[in-house]
């Protein structure tokens, strides 16, 4: 495994909350055997700061803070192709009878679809290498755009394991096609990773931000009721937030 990849999930799995968190106060209770106030207060501290990442609107800030605003119409002049960044597969999906794509994934893949037929476009799909002699991930991403989408791929990359892998085996197939701007299509949080890994790669992009998860209207009481879905969007905003300064440290190839 690539040791980008392996800090990335590591980074995700322990270091950022909720994980992290039940670690400190499990230590907390750990200490307050020979420590009372100590202990007691780093799990108190740890609890409550579980409680409000799980608050709606404690999720829609830390989402606000990376989701960039949606792409204007008149932004993608210029714009050489479409290129499409897997977020994901499901594997053994029952339903399918066998591994189809993520639902990050599908929302990515849609709004591709519909970029290309609106401004007429070649499209790049690129996504995680196979695994296991499994479909690949761009595999998928192709087919399900021809099948149920009616949108030919022109280039396709399944050699990668993180999104600077995407970017820079993507850049090389679209350099030897004469192709320098695109519109780059992934999750409105995973934007300024992306586009920062694309630029570097030599490409000039155009983010167009999908599957927003952040909320910008007036508050609403219901944002100060815990859920389980807010500490999910929570730990998504912090996993990336974590994984922009790993990408700043150790991607520099």
């Amino acid at each position: 495994m690539d040791s980008t990849l392996s800090l990335t999930y590591l980074a995700g799995g322990v270091v950022v909350p909720p994980v992290s968190l039940v670690l400190l106060a499990l230590l907390g209770l750990a200490i307050a055997r020979r420590r009372r106030r100590l202990g007691h207060a780093l799990a108190g501290a740890s609890l409550a700061a579980l409680l409000a990442l799980s608050l709606p609107a404690t999720a829609f800030w830390l989402m606000s803070r990376l989701e960039p605003p949606p792409l204007k119409p008149r932004a993608t002049e210029g714009a050489q192709a479409v290129v499409i960044l897997g977020g994901g597969v499901a594997r053994g999906a029952v339903e399918w009878g066998g591994d189809t794509l993520g639902v990050f994934t599908l929302q990515r893949v849609r709004y591709g679809a519909h970029l290309a037929k609106a401004t007429g476009l070649p499209v790049l799909v690129t996504g995680a290498a196979p695994v296991d002699d499994r479909p690949g991930e761009a595999q998928m991403m192709r087919d399900v755009l021809r099948r149920e989408f009616g949108v030919d791929v022109r280039w396709f990359d399944d050699r990668a394991r993180t999104t600077a892998g995407n970017a820079r085996e993507a850049a090389a197939l679209l350099r030897a096609g004469g192709v320098g701007r695109v519109l780059l299509v992934t999750h409105a949080f995973h934007v300024p990773r992306a586009a920062a890994a694309f630029e570097r790669a030599g490409l000039r992009v155009v983010p167009a931000p999908t599957g927003y998860m952040g909320y910008t209207g007036d508050f609403e009481w219901t944002h100060a009721v815990p859920t389980g879905d807010a500490l999910r969007v929570s730990y998504l905003a912090l996993r990336e937030m974590a994984a922009n300064v790993l990408y700043r440290i150790v991607d520099r190839r």
